[in-house]
């Protein structure tokens, strides 16, 4: 093993403090990096580091320093930075026990950044909400009031307040008159815990919105504990804006974006951004997927505005980095900057753009290391090996995508977990290994001829080729290799969580405040 330089607790803290770039990263699972992580550490599990690092950390030559829990995953995930081109890796001093042993505070759960943001906004701003059992007799007596789901469409569409119309979060402002013209119209904003209504509601009391507007105080969490029912499968989203709620819009985006010290810039000032080696600079579109895709700016990201402020560290994993954001409507980037800003982000609004500018189409594309050589095989071939019984399927997805469908006899496997899960599963004369799309399953496949000696294949285009052949699947947890650790089960999504762990999760949302004066590094302030 080459020998990796530490950066110590004190160091990192510094950093943090001196609004240095840190790029402090846990290579460990979701589930394990909620159980306890440093509040601005970013998580790139090992598993799919290459595909997702290049885009997280652009710069080769940023300061990265990796952790784990003692399972030996940093030093591993050092040295493939290495070969990636990265030149200033570093482990954490003591891992994540050193930072605890050094007095760093710890946070679980995910997006805590934004979430005890949210908490402190709610604090000092005092942004009204109303309790559910409020809101239920609003609607119970049909009175004048309209409910928008600040959260993804996807989240809106697994349970939702009964009438409440989908408005993602950086949607708000700019579409909150079309859907409540009437200024004596109450506004209700709910997303499923706390955050991103009390964020959604005070975008709109800060852009000055003439209607009364609240919070559903604790999401559909509290709808859950009040005892009432949620509505499953809805689809009524925001309409178009017109011309003069869109310049209304925008004047006000424009006024909060100046109060919270955002600043703006030219294409000059990004070209000129992007060519420079010392620091790094994220492009942001934070319009719909839908609009990106249809035209957007060469090498911009789409994140749309809600979820970037809700999950910044998920695509800006170098704290201390310049953040531009995009938009073409004057609204959705000066209000996802304004709250940026307010998280102790450098960030600037692109101004002056014309549509010409948006000339790629398209989704976004994640910049990745070029793929190993790999022999791929058709989904008829692995169906007629499976037949003779000599032949092992190893699947690589996320474990919630192979619960729910997977090819019968596949095992599912963490590839960072490969040595452990190997030691599982039958020996085979040789191995088909497979993934949603077959991208990170071939990352894989020099690492299992490596350890088994066997030859081992690619499916091609995965499971989605084999789903695509009309071939036979399976469901449920039939053959877990490895733990089901990629993904932390959030107290607030799904339908079927126990009421203590909502409770909890809502105890946990309140205690937040007082855990970032304790920790003394977030740098957030509140207009």
């Amino acid at each position: 093993m080459t020998t990796v330089s530490t950066r110590s607790f004190a160091q990192i803290r510094q950093a943090l403090l001196a609004r240095e770039e840190v790029a402090l990263i846990d290579v460990r699972e979701e589930a394990p990096f909620a159980e306890a992580h440093p509040l601005f550490a970013a998580n790139i599990p090992l598993s799919k580091l290459e595909l997702e690092v290049y885009a997280r950390i652009p710069r080769r030559d940023t300061q990265v320093t990796l952790y784990d829990n003692g399972e030996g995953l940093a030093h591993r995930a050092a040295e493939r930075l290495g070969a990636l081109g990265y030149t200033q890796v570093s482990l954490l001093e003591g891992g994540l026990d050193g930072w605890r042993r050094a007095g760093g505070e710890l946070f679980i759960d995910v997006n805590v950044p934004s979430k005890a943001f949210g908490e402190l906004v709610e604090n000092q701003r005092h942004t009204p909400s109303l309790a559910a059992e409020e809101v239920q007799a609003l609607l119970d007596s049909q009175a004048d009031v309209v409910v928008l789901d600040a959260r993804r469409f996807d989240e809106y569409q697994t349970m939702s307040i009964p009438t409440g119309i989908s408005v993602p979060g950086a949607e708000l402002v700019l579409r909150a008159r079309e859907l409540a013209p009437d200024p004596a119209t109450r506004i209700i904003v709910n997303c499923a815990g706390r955050t991103r209504s009390i964020i959604g509601t005070q975008s709109l009391i800060n852009a000055g919105i003439p209607n009364p507007v609240a919070a559903l105080r604790n999401g559909t969490i509290g709808w859950t504990l009040a005892g009432q029912t949620l509505t499953h499968g809805q689809a009524r989203q925001f309409a178009p804006t017109s011309e003069n709620h869109r310049q209304l819009a925008a004047q006000e985006a424009r006024g909060v974006a100046d109060k919270a010290s955002v600043k703006r810039a030219t294409l000059n000032d990004l070209q000129r951004w992007q060519q420079d080696a010392t620091r790094t600079t994220y492009l942001f579109d934070v319009r719909t997927v839908e609009e990106f895709e249809a035209g957007h700016l060469p090498g911009a990201r789409a994140t749309p505005g809600g979820q970037l402020v809700q999950e910044t560290d998920h695509v800006a994993s170098v704290r201390g980095a310049r953040l531009v954001l995009v938009d073409d409507d004057g609204v959705r980037a000066n209000m996802s900057a304004s709250w940026l800003a307010q998280l102790g982000w450098q960030v600037y609004v692109l101004d002056d753009l014309q549509a010409e500018h948006f000339s790629e189409r398209g989704a976004w594309v994640a910049p990745v290391p070029p793929p190993p050589q790999a022999e791929l095989i058709s989904p008829h071939t692995l169906a007629d090996w499976l037949g003779h019984g000599d032949t092992l399927v190893l699947d690589f997805t996320a474990s919630a995508n192979y619960v729910k469908r997977h090819i019968p006899g596949a095992w599912w496997v963490l590839r960072a977990q490969l040595p452990e899960a190997l030691g599982k599963v039958p020996n085979a004369q040789r191995y088909v290994l497979t993934c949603g799309s077959s991208q990170l399953a071939r990352l894989a496949v020099p690492e299992v001829e490596a350890l088994t000696g066997k030859p081992v294949f690619l499916l091609q285009d995965g499971t989605a080729g084999w789903i695509q052949a009309q071939l036979p699947l399976e469901s449920g947890e039939s053959h877990l290799a490895s733990p089901r650790i990629d993904r932390y089960r959030r107290p607030y999504e799904g339908t079927d969580n126990p009421r203590e762990a909502m409770q909890a999760y809502l105890d946990w949302e309140f205690g937040l405040v007082e855990q970032l004066a304790r920790d003394g590094t977030h740098g957030f302030y509140v207009i």
